[in-house]
């Protein structure tokens, strides 16, 4: 391993006592937290009496990237001569050759719903989670159940600041014994006073970007789709009274290894001074994203327990149900139990101007949710936890395109305003 020069809290965060059972290295990117975690992480490892272990990354190659390699300054690294790459029955990883045992250290991917399969069953002394907010959390959560049984259990993990509302934050680093600590580019003594200051000068031409990428402040992602909705204004208890509801139907998205999420919709009728005003009022959602639950389970007890809840709260049937047509086999579960499926409209025909496809459908949710035809009512039960997890990510990349990322109910409920809106608005 080449020489390098530790900053202050590298060396405390490398050198400190194993006393939390997760350590969370959060930060900028060319902050040091991932140097310092690798190194932090290599340490335990080479003492450490468990035998196996694992680094968990959106995908198997990044692991190895981020952990083993992390641009020399990795696993291989820090120990040349004494690891090897080996496979066996479990997986690819490297088998680390200490005092006190061989060591091995699985590396898998963890980015999609049913990665976790990939080591459920497995016993881990310690996990490191890299980039842990860009890990499914079927993962991250089974990832925490192989340690259980850990004579010294721990965890490591290393992320850029996520969205203020990002769910590991309230579903991991608040639930766990968690030492968090925060790091910018002050703490990479490998960036000079003049790179820093060039990077700076740089990040400052974006508000967005310097709070993120200098201070290492969580803030809601640059480029967020549906940044016009606003929890304050439209999200209400009820259908006001002096409006008609007109119409109520089902649309849903969902696949094999995708959440399933179908919601509820009610079309009213308001009398204003110019004429009749149209409103889509999204009353209720089930979200599924276990990835342990089979199609045929989850028809069953969207058929048993949210098609009556539905019909009871609106006191209305349906009229019908729009399902994403890529969705073929949730529909014909759904057909089995005797509920009969549309193909939701997917824009996939559309162009308006220089748009074309999802990008028309989008426009036209934005125009709904602006000019105030589009509402939530949260009642307690089948609430909207999972859609104001999602429209608060849902963001476009640096070409104004939709990410493919936290679109599910977003995806479902641009379905159900493609039917609202041109039927009713158009």
């Amino acid at each position: 391993m080449r020489q390098i020069k530790w900053s202050e809290k590298q060396h405390s965060i490398i050198s400190g006592p194993y006393k939390h059972c997760l350590e969370v290295e959060e930060g900028t990117p060319r902050s040091g937290k991932t140097t310092a975690a690798v190194a932090r992480a290599a340490w335990f490892w080479w003492n450490t009496p468990d035998r196996n272990h694992m680094v968990l990354a959106y995908n198997q190659e990044q692991a190895y990237r981020l952990v083993i390699d992390c641009d020399g300054l990795g696993l291989l690294h820090i120990f040349p001569g004494l690891c090897e790459q080996k496979a066996d029955r479990f997986g690819n990883h490297i088998l680390l050759h200490t005092p006190t045992g061989e060591k091995r250290i699985y590396y898998k991917g963890g980015g999609k719903a049913d990665s976790h399969k990939a080591f459920t069953g497995l016993s881990f002394g310690s996990v490191y989670f890299c980039e842990i907010n860009l890990l499914h959390m079927n993962a991250i959560q089974e990832a925490f159940r192989r340690t259980m049984a850990a004579q010294i259990r721990w965890h490591i993990a290393d992320l850029n600041p996520p969205a203020p509302n990002h769910p590991v934050i309230s579903e991991v680093f608040d639930v766990q014994d968690t030492l968090w600590t925060h790091w910018t580019p002050n703490d990479n003594p490998a960036l000079t006073e003049e790179r820093k200051q060039e990077l700076f000068a740089t990040l400052s031409k974006s508000k967005y970007l310097l709070a993120r990428d200098w201070y290492g402040q969580r803030v809601i992602p640059k480029g967020v789709i549906y940044s016009m909705f606003d929890v304050n204004d439209h999200i209400l208890s009820d259908v006001p009274k002096n409006e008609i509801a007109v119409e109520m139907f089902f649309s849903g998205d969902g696949g094999l290894t995708d959440a399933t999420s179908i919601s509820c919709n009610v079309i009213t009728r308001a009398i204003t001074n110019k004429g009749a005003f149209w409103k889509l009022y999204r009353v209720a959602n089930w979200y599924y994203d276990g990835g342990e639950k089979a199609l045929s389970t989850q028809a069953q007890e969207i058929v048993d327990n949210f098609i009556p809840y539905c019909r009871n709260y609106t006191g209305m049937r349906e009229t019908c149900w729009k399902i994403d047509p890529a969705c073929k086999a949730l529909r014909m579960e759904l057909q089995k139990l005797g509920v009969w499926t549309d193909k939701a409209d997917n824009n996939a025909c559309d162009v308006k101007g220089s748009r074309k496809g999802i990008e028309v459908g989008i426009e036209y949710l934005q125009s709904a949710i602006q000019d105030g035809r589009f509402h939530l009512i949260e009642t307690g039960r089948f609430g909207h936890a999972d859609f104001l997890r999602e429209i608060g990510m849902y963001c476009t990349d640096d070409h104004g395109k939709p990410i493919d990322a936290y679109n599910h109910s977003m995806d479902e409920a641009r379905y159900a305003n493609n039917y609202f809106y041109k039927r009713y608005v158009l």
